[in-house]
């Protein structure tokens, strides 16, 4: 089946399956106005955590550009893209983390019943695995990759997941509250267009989002690229697999390839994202292509590593 007919058919899903969901009161320009007000400019976060901080640490949100905002811990970032028909959330954390992002999401003065669809990363725990309380508290529809599909329906991980056996099972989503996307192929959701990018690596159903935001006449293109580090379990040498690691170096030619005015990552620190709060810019420093350039390096060191007997002997 071709990647246009999945995309067709995916957006037909969550016309059937995103508008049945009980009726929700639209956020006026008032209420989004008064978020961008509320949420501050990230130094109350760069405050509150420092580098590489802890999964589930408690951090406040704050505003990245229009109406997209970080809502995530100290270590784990979720960011909401938020709109007057609803909101589109990219990740949950982990189980005890999507508390935090739960509660971030009031603060802001929007409702979780407002978010009516999930977007994911990748497929481990301590980005997705609180998508079920999210969902629970939400009834929002969740998007993810083909590959990560069934990870994200049984809570179990891909046996051609690099850490596969490295971590405990999730909680299982109920099929008919997931879908697949196309990666390539924009999908619109609540008026506004996404592209997910496939960025295999540090796992095989890996996407990367980019989509435009706005304040007044200014817009700029924002893109969530996902972690893409290669980390495995002691006996998964990458190099065994020289079409995964073809698969990892394309991805990271695609993110390179974006336009990228604001770059996030699931991992805050990945990106830099506190010194660039710190400066007051997070549409300076770290760009796409400088990222994808320091994930080629550190994929490329592995590989030295293993051909070297160095890993996964």
């Amino acid at each position: 089946m071709s990647g246009r007919i999945l995309a067709v058919l995916a957006s037909l899903c969550l016309a059937a399956c995103v508008a049945p969901q009980p009726p929700v009161p639209r956020a006026s320009t008032g209420v989004l106005d008064a978020a961008r007000a509320s949420a501050g400019d990230g130094s109350a976060w760069a405050e509150a955590c420092e580098d590489w901080d802890d999964w589930d640490k408690r951090a406040p949100a704050f505003h990245v550009f229009g109406d997209t905002y970080h809502v995530g811990t100290c270590g784990i970032s979720a960011i909401l893209i938020a709109g007057a028909d609803g909101h589109v959330l990219i990740d949950s954390g982990t189980r005890n983390g999507a508390r935090v992002v739960l509660s971030n999401i009031r603060t802001l003065g929007f409702q979780p019943e407002n978010v009516r669809v999930v977007l994911t990363s990748h497929e481990h725990f301590d980005h997705v695995g609180g998508l079920w309380w999210v969902q629970e508290n939400s009834g929002a529809r969740i998007l993810t990759s083909p590959q990560a599909l069934d990870v994200i329906e049984s809570g179990e991980a891909d046996a051609a997941d690099p850490q596969a056996g490295m971590h405990d099972p999730m909680h299982p989503i109920a099929r008919h509250m997931v879908s697949a996307i196309e990666p390539g192929e924009p999908v619109t959701l609540l008026g506004r267009e996404f592209l997910p990018v496939a960025t295999p690596g540090h796992t095989p159903g890996a996407l990367t989002w980019q989509w435009q935001d706005c304040e007044g006449a200014e817009c700029r293109s924002v893109v969530y690229a996902d972690s893409l580090s290669a980390v495995s379990s002691d006996d998964y040498r990458f190099s065994d697999h020289p079409d995964y690691v073809q698969a990892y170096r394309d991805g990271l030619a695609r993110l390179a390839a974006l336009d990228c005015d604001v770059l996030l990552t699931p991992h805050p620190s990945a990106s830099h994202m506190r010194d660039k709060l710190l400066a007051g810019d997070l549409a300076g420093g770290m760009t796409c292509a400088a990222y994808a350039a320091d994930r080629l390096a550190r994929l490329e060191q592995r590989l030295e590593q293993e051909a070297q007997g160095g890993i996964g002997q």
